[in-house]
């Protein structure tokens, strides 16, 4: 039984060690064969994208050596064309994966912080008169602080430099490709960094002709206008193309020699239920890498893929998002499955705009799993039917929006208390002052003076489901016009007590107070018999209860009838 090194991303040191390794060397014949100039492949955190990187480096790698030790015994070295070419490519690798911060100037720091490394790399190539004065000139100005010329044309350059050394072109490996982007996104210097991106991408990628064949790994695909505006030879992979579908991540029948290596094959199903789920290409089904080895480790199923890394980008979209869009999320915590048209191409500067954009970015995040897809021969777009990727993802996101309300955590948990004792003196205080303390939490979309009050109720909603799910058949379908909101709950066990909630936004001009809209909001109800489902269902009269939530901002009554 193998050690298992938990977080290692060098493949020489797990190789060297006899670390716990599931063999994706496939990958290098892959892509090798395809004959692709630039490769993008986009797949979610954690699923092996550093460590097959690393491995592509230690396999193709002149400057590495004759490193054969660490691939024999693997699936590429059954090939004796590949046991030549292992050692005998001029290769740069570098990786974006640290370049997170909130302002442009640091962040194109960072970026020239690691094209200065990896000239530091290859210092030798100033040795003798392999370069002329004025390129060795070039090589020694590259630096943190080199302006914008010498930092998009850098790879270019250095990529002309070792051409010439090496008498072969050059591979280029870039790992987290994307990491810049999202940070620029979330802290608002969008624009700034895709012109230094799209600058430097054309220069590496397009007009360099000391370039043999590139790959780059990230998790979305950004949209092409963003920073691959002039990148006409680039081949996308994404989580739905059937190129390397099962070279990211564990396959069933590696997974399951893996729990049969650490005698924990009679819990097959159980992690299958944790941390399978995702789809690649056309059906093949992979496990999360990151929490199956970290459940043969610890032998303890519980998430841990959700705790890696910062869902900030994925905590704004939601709470910021439409009523429309909280209302399906609604539907897939309940466990079903939604309908989407959505591109797999996330164009950032649309996510604000276009939902369609919002669940382009989850589903390459791996926070969804396509059921099926049918081309839609109306419009020509591909629908896909979306789920929950699995249990830790669920739990995942029923932590994120507890997070919403994690400056008032325990007025909260009261409200809730309160709902369930029919407390509606404890309801309307405890719910004032939750929105007195987080509405302005949603104030973030195109209108958020007006919007933000009703993104707060819907928000809130969902918080109810996460809290109540498990005694609750929760439902929601807002009614026509402005902030209007049913909400049914319906018990799970015999005896409980049904409920029906109608959010209504007061209008000044047809209501002269908050009592007179909790008024109409409760006659709507009424007129509309909202209890016909649970009527239906065995509930009786007695033990169905009727709410009627009146706001005006940040004010809050809640009357019952």
């Amino acid at each position: 039984m193998r050690t298992i090194s938990i977080g290692n991303q060098d493949f020489a040191d797990i190789r060297e060690n006899h670390y716990f390794y599931i063999d994706k060397t496939g990958l290098i014949r892959q892509w090798w064969e395809s004959g692709d100039t630039v490769t993008l492949i986009t797949r979610p955190r954690r699923f092996g994208k550093t460590l097959n990187i690393s491995m592509l480096e230690y396999f193709f790698s002149a400057d590495s050596g004759a490193r054969a030790e660490l691939f024999e015994g693997l699936e590429i070295w059954q090939e004796e064309k590949y046991r030549k070419l292992q050692g005998t490519c001029p290769v740069l690798a570098l990786s974006f994966a640290s370049v997170k911060d909130a302002d442009f100037m640091t962040v194109r720091g960072k970026i020239c912080q690691l094209l200065t490394n990896l000239y530091s790399q290859h210092r030798y190539l100033l040795e003798g008169n392999l370069l002329d004065e004025q390129e060795k000139q070039f090589f020694r100005s590259v630096g943190r602080d080199m302006d914008t010329v010498t930092a998009t044309m850098s790879l270019y350059q250095l990529s002309l430099f070792m051409e010439r050394f090496y008498g072969k072109k050059v591979l280029i490996f870039l790992d987290e490709y994307d990491t810049p982007m999202q940070e620029a996104y979330i802290h608002g210097f969008w624009e700034e960094l895709s012109v230094f991106m799209r600058s430097l991408f054309n220069g590496t990628f397009k007009t360099n002709p000391g370039l043999d064949r590139a790959l780059l790994t990230g998790i979305t695909r950004v949209g092409r206008e963003s920073i691959f505006s002039d990148l006409n030879n680039l081949e996308v992979v994404t989580a739905t193309s059937e190129k390397y579908a099962d070279c990211f991540g564990f396959t069933r029948a590696e997974v399951a020699q893996a729990l049969a290596e650490f005698h924990l094959e009679d819990t097959g199903e159980r992690v299958k239920d944790w941390y399978d789920g995702f789809r690649f290409g056309k059906g093949h089904v992979i496990y999360n890498p990151w929490s199956i080895v970290n459940y043969l480790d610890k032998r303890k199923l519980q998430p841990y893929w959700a705790n890696t890394s910062s869902n900030d980008m994925i905590g704004v979209l939601l709470k910021a998002g439409s009523n429309e869009l909280k209302r399906e999320f609604q539907q897939l915590l309940r466990g079903k499955t939604i309908r989407q048209s959505l591109d797999e191409q996330v164009v950032y500067q649309q996510l604000n705009q276009a939902e369609s954009a919002v669940w382009s970015l989850l589903l390459a995040g791996g926070y969804l799993r396509v059921e099926s897809c049918v081309m839609n021969e109306d419009t020509g777009e591909a629908e896909y039917e979306l789920a929950l990727t699995n249990r830790e993802v669920t739990i995942m996101m029923r932590g994120l929006i507890r997070g919403w309300f994690s400056g008032c955590h325990s007025q909260y948990n009261g409200f809730v208390r309160a709902l369930l004792e029919d407390d509606l003196e404890s309801m309307n205080a405890y719910l004032n002052r939750v929105a007195l303390s987080t509405v302005s939490y949603f104030d973030s979309g195109s209108n958020p003076s007006e919007e933000a009050p009703e993104r707060f109720y819907h928000g809130f909603v969902l918080g109810l489901c996460v809290e109540l799910g498990d005694r609750y058949r929760i439902t929601s379908n807002r009614e026509s016009g402005f902030g209007r909101y049913d909400v049914l709950f319906e018990p799970k066990s015999p005896g409980e007590s049904g409920m029906i909630m109608e959010f209504k936004v007061r209008s000044p001009r047809t209501e002269a107070s908050l009592e007179e809209t909790v008024s109409e909001a409760l006659a709507q109800i009424r007129k509309r018999r909202y209890d016909a489902v649970l009527l239906d269902g065995g509930v009786p009269e007695n033990k169905i209860r009727r709410y009627g939530f009146a706001f005006e901002g940040k004010r809050v009554l809640i009357g019952r009838g």
